[in-house]
């Protein structure tokens, strides 16, 4: 289940042969320390979503991604062979798509495998192989973290639990719990056969050059999943304090080269082997540390080619918005990448997605007047749909590679008739000379008559300097008996709602309506912009969206 996928073939990879031009990708020394760490709120999001992300993972690349792994037999196979007379009962923990399964039911047909994984995809995938037989394998979905195996199977009925890049997915804090759950299932003297990511694999440094650690050694990948890289000291620890007696543990080290590239990978792993025995004869264990190439080892461990080579932009994804007779064919970064990147402006947010449908369905919102979105991002739809009404849409944004790409977007969907009525400029808050580089372009020292703003209150420092900046930016006096208006839609977070109104109010903003989860009050401005027949609201019925409206 947490194994990255293994090198592809047609990137030529291969033991690095003597005399080749060597060089080295990410440096050899890891500071994880100086990374700087996911916020908890991805934290806590990564751990709450864990199944969400394995299940996407496995529905996008099905039984594709993983090699199957033909070593096992020559890494461990006296194991299957010695072990009692009669049919073997295996545990494979993490099943996916069958990738250890199938190999081990060719190969011992003698044995009969229990397969769980915590993926309801992973588990349809298994089941519906060639190879699958129910006289052979039960594949059933659990979680170990939370469901009790020995609920399922038998206790103390399993010889061997294969644990083969599983453990990395899991928190480390709830590791202990997963070995706990084993343990009622296995016999007295049964092992568990364990191989993982251990510490300086190249996927590693890559993870720590992108920031995106959760906790020590334990990182998260471009499309959510997890991974923890293992110690010795800690593997170690952790079997033993679960009452298992550690019989090896060997750190392999294998460099492979990109041939195309002239790249050299440092691809590392653990690999062990540990047994139920009682504690009291729990001896010491024997510990190898391959330095060097591990022999002919087959790579197991290492993630994609143009993943590890940044070869691809995974910000090339095309997202199709329909908005009522409209439809946007948009370039963003996809969501579930959206922790691994520095600019949240390079996603295409929920917020957006509702505000943009309430702007097409109530254009009087923003009819004839001119119109501010603070924070647009890449996507710029609340921009592109305003345009279609207002007198002049100036889209603004921080980040210099979220304007590249909104250039882009906008350019490429709106007739040049609209294309006129929005003006794209850098705006960040609470710099006075990009408030009044704005001031000074065009008519609008004026001031506007609305500001949007969509996922611009998810972080507390830039909470002051966003109503500070739309304070300078708002038109100060009433048109045509309008009161100029400051509309924010975001996703809810760590940020109380009372603290956004109460820094509002500050800077001279009050809020006059409020919607929070599709509840409104009865005669509200915002409850004019929806009606009984809105067929989108379906999108965003199980998100936890807020819209605040304030008057300056």
């Amino acid at each position: 289940m947490a194994e990255e996928a293994a090198t592809s073939s047609m990137a030529g990879e291969l033991a690095v042969p003597e005399g080749a031009k060597k060089i080295q990708i990410y440096s050899t020394s890891l500071s994880s320390s100086s990374a700087r760490q996911v916020t908890p709120f991805w934290k806590e999001k990564y751990e709450k979503d864990a199944k969400k992300y394995w299940d996407l993972f496995y529905k996008r690349h099905q039984d594709r991604f993983f090699k199957d792994r033909h070593y096992l037999d020559k890494e461990w196979g006296d194991h299957f062979l010695d072990r009692e007379v009669g049919k073997l009962v295996v545990l494979e923990v993490g099943c996916g798509a069958g990738n250890t399964i199938f190999p081990l039911v060719a190969t011992y047909p003698h044995i009969f495998v229990h397969a769980c994984d915590f993926s309801p995809r992973a588990i349809e995938l298994v089941k519906s192989h060639k190879d699958f037989s129910g006289d052979h394998i039960n594949a059933f979905v659990c979680d170990l973290t939370i469901h009790n195996l020995s609920e399922i199977i038998a206790p103390a009925s399993v010889d061997i639990v294969t644990m083969i890049f599983v453990l990395s997915a899991v928190s480390p804090e709830k590791m202990p719990l997963v070995l706990d759950n084993l343990r009622r299932v296995l016999k007295p003297n049964g092992l568990v056969l364990f191989r993982d990511y251990a510490t300086g694999d190249l996927a590693q440094e890559r993870l720590i050059s992108k920031e995106q650690e959760i906790s020590e050694n334990f990182f998260v990948r471009g499309d959510g999943t997890r991974a923890y890289y293992f110690t010795n000291k800690f593997l170690v620890s952790l079997f033993q304090q679960s009452g298992f007696n550690v019989v090896n543990v060997r750190i392999c080290n294998k460099q492979v080269m990109n041939r195309s590239q002239e790249l050299v990978m440092n691809r590392r792993w653990i690999q062990a082997v540990f047994s139920n025995k009682p504690t009291e004869q729990n001896n010491e264990p024997i510990i190898h540390n391959y330095s060097n190439n591990y022999g002919d080892a087959e790579v197991d461990i290492s993630g994609s080619v143009a993943d590890l080579f940044c070869l691809s932009s995974s910000a090339d994804e095309v997202i199709k918005i329909e908005v009522k007779g409209c439809s946007f064919r948009i370039k963003a970064l996809t969501k579930e990448y959206q922790h691994t990147c520095k600019s949240t402006g390079l996603m295409l947010w929920e917020s957006a997605r509702l505000m943009c449908n309430i702007i097409a369905e109530n254009p009087s919102i923003i009819v004839g007047k001119r119109m501010l979105e603070l924070g647009c991002g890449s996507a710029g739809i609340c921009s592109m749909i305003a345009a279609q009404h207002a007198e002049v849409v100036v889209s603004t944004d921080g980040d210099t590679e979220a304007l590249s790409l909104l250039r882009e977007n906008i350019s490429t969907n709106l007739p040049k008739n609209l294309l006129n009525k929005i003006v794209i400029n850098r705006l960040i808050w609470g710099n006075m000379e990009d408030v009044q580089a704005i001031k000074d372009f065009g008519c609008y020292d004026r001031g506007f008559d609305i500001i949007i703003g969509t996922d611009v209150t998810y972080s507390y420092g830039a909470i002051s300097p966003l109503f500070e900046t739309a304070r300078e930016l708002i038109c100060s006096q009433e048109n045509d008996n309008h009161k100029p208006a400051l509309v924010l839609c975001h996703i809810e977070r760590r940020i109380n709602e009372d603290s956004i109104v109460s820094t509002a109010s500050t800077f001279g903003f009050k809020l006059v309506d409020r919607w929070v989860n599709g509840i409104h009050s009865s005669d509200g401005i915002i409850r004019s912009w929806f009606s009984e027949g809105d067929n989108y609201m379906s999108f965003f019925r199980n998100t936890p969206l807020t819209i605040l409206y304030f008057h300056s």
